[in-house]
């Protein structure tokens, strides 16, 4: 049994809630920037934090949800949304892509990694278990975005996105076959990941666009 399957259950919460929080804020910042009523931005920064996780966990066969599993992530992305609308309103705070690009470059890294390794666990080829990294990392952007009437981030966005959950799922599946410690695959999916994407944003790397 490779030891990198157990990171122990204190932390592959941690990694939940926080890859959660981030997620619900880039959809709270979307949401408030779209100029959406307090549901609204509450609803987007909800599919934002729980849509990738929920696909993850509908194709993986898993039941109950995490988030049903964990009710206080409910809770917490609720309190989040409340805190963030006031502190948002409180400081007219301006709203610009890039203050969404950050967050949602850490859930990116975040979410990558508890897809992989939760395809692991069950067992699954390594491709299986790279897919299930990128559509958890990825699946909840694309409801924010659609939600909001825009093009998906992962699509539009010629900056590469999907690819670095992509790149970043294999290094952690690189990383369970020689058996490297949980807790160092999980750090280095994660900063490997959100680093990529960062570094894509910072100097505008760009994917070819598809030409007619």
């Amino acid at each position: 049994m490779h030891n990198i399957q157990f990171w122990g259950e204190t932390l592959r919460l941690l990694v939940e809630l926080a890859a959660t929080a981030a997620f619900a804020l880039s959809g709270i910042l979307m949401g408030a920037r779209m100029r959406l009523d307090a549901v609204g931005v509450a609803v987007v920064g909800f599919l934002a934090a729980f849509g990738g996780g929920t696909l993850r966990d509908l194709l993986l066969d898993q039941r109950p949800f995490f988030w049903v599993r964990h009710v206080e992530m409910l809770w917490g992305v609720l309190a989040l949304c409340v805190l963030a609308m006031a502190f948002l309103r409180g400081r007219h705070v301006k709203l610009t892509e890039r203050a969404i690009q950050w967050p949602d470059a850490l859930g990116l890294g975040l979410f990558t990694a508890t897809g992989v390794h939760q395809a692991l666990l069950l067992d699954m080829p390594a491709l299986v278990a790279v897919l299930m990294g990128l559509i958890t990392g990825v699946f909840g952007g694309v409801l924010r975005d659609v939600v909001c009437n825009e093009i998906p981030t992962a699509f539009k966005d010629h900056r590469p996105y999907a690819l670095c959950a992509f790149a970043g799922g294999w290094l952690y599946v690189g990383l369970w076959t020689m058996e490297v410690p949980g807790w160092m695959a999980l750090a280095a999916c994660v900063v490997f990941t959100a680093g990529l994407r960062g570094l894509a944003l910072w100097r505008n790397w760009q994917l070819p666009a598809w030409k007619l």
